[in-house]
């Protein structure tokens, strides 16, 4: 937890996905401060022509390298989130060469309620987690 999906144009080969997917990890593990191995990422690859990510007048300049990143998450503070879409952005442009432009991120919050990591139970209720 947090559960993250990635919206892509189809096209990216295996080791580039990795180092996307790891990068986007990275900045997840140092501003949410989750243990590593708590990593949920799903990846939906789209034809470029069902992808359309156009800004509200901010005048941002998409690329085919275009990400939409959606990320399931208990509540978090506004600073850490500030940070994440910051750190998000650096790794994504070191790693693999994605510019700030190409990424938009949404933060769905849920409770601990909302989550069953398997076995039918709520490991956050239970005190499992």
């Amino acid at each position: 937890m947090p559960l993250m999906r990635l919206d892509l144009i189809e096209g990216r080969g295996d080791e580039e996905l990795k180092r996307l997917l790891d990068a986007v990890h990275r900045a997840m593990v140092d501003t949410f401060k989750v243990p590593e191995r708590d990593r949920y990422q799903i990846v939906h690859e789209h034809p470029a022509s069902r992808m359309i990510i156009e800004d509200t007048g901010l005048d941002i300049a998409r690329t085919k390298d275009v990400i939409v990143l959606q990320v399931t998450t208990r509540p978090r503070p506004q600073a850490q989130k500030q940070e994440f879409y910051e750190r998000l952005c650096k790794e994504l442009y070191e790693q693999c060469g994605i510019k700030a432009s190409d990424v938009m991120v949404s933060m769905v919050q849920n409770t601990d309620e909302d989550w069953s990591f398997g076995n039918g139970r709520a490991q956050f209720l239970t005190g499992e987690l």
